[in-house]
């Protein structure tokens, strides 16, 4: 069992149940899922690009992305349907809390004048979505045999329909949000 996944049935479940007034722990907020994103729109111009930026993803998650393709052509990009303009993979279970841990304590305190990630960055459900401008502060990059610097989005995916429920569920995991 990932570290994380063991600290929120034991810490975590418990605090959220005190603090939401709760007895049921299935009714608790709960990380359902991540999804890492990166679109990659130069893929256009040069075809390597695209599968240096899935070695990448697949480095930092763990697991094979999947490509995704260009649903409609836009003539002002230059862009036919189906051409492949990026990849993404959606972490669960044990990847998923190994990636929060690592995203938590190696890989954000890495950004250069990190002062915490914006606190407002909720959908409206629940769901939290913060962007990465670099792939190289993942410690899985090698730094040296980087071509290109990429930035990506993360997405966690919460059981929960409130922002509030969500905030607090990622507060606990660890999640420096910025003081406003």
């Amino acid at each position: 069992m990932a570290r994380l996944q063991e600290r929120y049935t034991k810490e975590i479940a418990s605090e959220l149940s005190k603090k939401f007034g709760r007895q049921n722990i299935l009714s608790l907020p709960r990380l359902q899922k991540i999804v890492l994103n990166m679109g990659v729109g130069k893929a256009l111009q040069d075809k390597n690009r695209m599968q240096q930026a899935a070695e990448q993803l697949t480095l930092i998650s763990g697991q094979k992305v999947q490509i995704t393709k260009a649903k409609k052509a836009v003539s002002a990009f230059r862009l036919r349907e189906g051409y492949e303009i990026g990849c993404r993979v959606t972490l669960r279970g044990k990847r998923m809390y190994e990636f929060l841990d690592r995203l938590v304590n190696i890989a954000l305190p890495r950004i250069r004048d990190f002062r915490g990630v914006n606190p407002k960055s909720f959908d409206g459900n629940g769901n939290y979505s913060i962007g990465v401008s670099e792939q190289a502060i993942f410690p899985e990059i090698d730094p040296d045999k980087l071509n290109f610097s990429q930035g990506m989005d993360i997405t966690f995916v919460t059981s929960t329909r409130s922002d509030e429920e969500a905030r607090e569920l990622l507060r606990l995991f660890g999640m420096p949000f910025r003081e406003v």
